[in-house]
């Protein structure tokens, strides 16, 4: 029975799973700090979006872990999704707009969070096809054995 988890995205995960508090704690005490000088929507957007992206970061690494570890194709499909449509866009939001006044830490995390996303995204999309793949195969497999079984014998 061969092993489909993927061990970069595992590894990728791992080590997410210890940068997104220091990413929180940086983001917040950042926010803290820039947000007198911030106009009002922007103020808005920016508390939005942190709880958004706390939510949203805890749903997608229990997604990612259970996905690959145990070789769940929903849940790893979830976890992807997560990261490809919330979380990418966001962060790149935050990366590239310059009206919200990004200070050089915040902008220096910012890249690291964004590389972990760019990276999982692809690395995710290859677990995917390939647990897909040998899914598929298996149940061709099972079903073709189920027909041979049921098929009457010679004579």
């Amino acid at each position: 029975c061969e092993i489909l988890s993927s061990l970069p995205l595992q590894m990728s995960l791992y080590f997410n799973v210890y940068f997104f508090p220091f990413w929180w704690l940086i983001t917040v005490a950042i926010l803290y700090l820039k947000y007198p000088v911030l106009s009002d929507y922007y103020k808005f957007i920016l508390v939005t979006i942190m709880i958004l992206v706390s939510l949203t970061e805890l749903i997608r690494l229990y997604l990612g872990y259970v996905g690959n570890l145990l070789e769940k194709v929903p849940e790893l499909a979830g976890f992807w999704l997560l990261t490809l449509l919330p979380q990418l866009p966001i962060i790149l939001f935050l990366l590239f707009n310059e009206g919200l006044k990004i200070h050089s830490l915040e902008r220096a995390v910012h890249i690291i969070f964004a590389a972990f996303l760019s990276f999982q995204v692809f690395a995710a999309f290859f677990a995917l096809k390939r647990m897909v793949n040998t899914l598929a195969t298996r149940f061709r497999l099972t079903e073709f054995h189920r027909l041979e079984e049921q098929r009457p014998g010679p004579g």
